[in-house]
């Protein structure tokens, strides 16, 4: 049996909006994002924040479960930015005659102009708490575009990267092994890598906002368990 949690759309959970920081400051960019953070973005005083979460929970009573995110936040121009991503799975009590299976899987996007300092938080924990011969794998995987001048992705790219969302939404019906899901699922992000490398690379460079005028980078962390 199925059994995967409701997630609101894309537009939706990039509207959902966090807290504020109280100071801005950069040197304290590691403390942005509380443990309870609520999945969303936005960007106060000029700091920018993103916290995105898949969370997957496999038991007797729903035997297999499936989480993924794949959200995009474009935080613009700001001095800095605190972002974070991470996915759970937890497979619980099941036994090795009826064993579970959980999978979450989070794909998270930023892209950010002129930012001194990123501070980004990606993590990833897959548990069998009592369940012997149950499966869990969790796998987060973080984007982020940095660029010294202005940058927004194109139309044509966001059309892409919704075709990969629906691609990781997909791997919800996959059959195959763990490792094949972990296959698939670095597969994709490589090719999210290139898609993005690719809009850089052919975006207009106008007057940059970082005195420093830094090279543009496309960066993945990947953490797995």
């Amino acid at each position: 049996m199925s059994h995967r949690k409701p997630r609101p759309r894309t537009a939706r959970r990039t509207a959902m909006r966090l807290g504020m920081l109280t100071t801005v400051c950069l040197t304290g960019l590691a403390t942005v994002t509380p443990a309870g953070a609520v999945t969303g973005s936005r960007v106060t005083s000029g700091v920018g924040i993103a916290v995105d979460e898949a969370r997957s929970s496999a038991n007797p009573r729903h035997r297999t479960d499936y989480d993924d995110e794949f959200t995009i936040h474009q935080l613009g121009t700001a001095l800095g930015a605190g972002v974070r991503n991470r996915a759970i799975a937890r497979s619980t009590g099941c036994s090795i005659d009826r064993p579970c299976r959980s999978v979450a899987v989070s794909f998270q996007i930023v892209t950010v102009t002129g930012a001194a300092r990123i501070n980004a938080f990606n993590t990833s924990r897959a548990v069998n708490d009592h369940c012997e011969g149950c499966e869990a794998y969790a796998g987060a995987y973080q984007f982020i575009v940095a660029t010294p001048y202005r940058f927004t992705l194109s139309q044509s790219t966001r059309n892409q990267l919704a075709v990969y969302e629906r691609r990781l939404a997909a791997l919800e019906n996959s059959r195959g092994s763990i490792a094949a899901v972990k296959g698939n699922a670095d597969a994709l992000a490589a090719e999210v890598v290139s898609l993005l490398q690719a809009a850089v690379a052919a975006a207009p460079r106008g007057a940059t906002v970082d005195p420093l005028g830094f090279r543009p980078t496309v960066t993945l962390r990947r953490h797995i368990d």
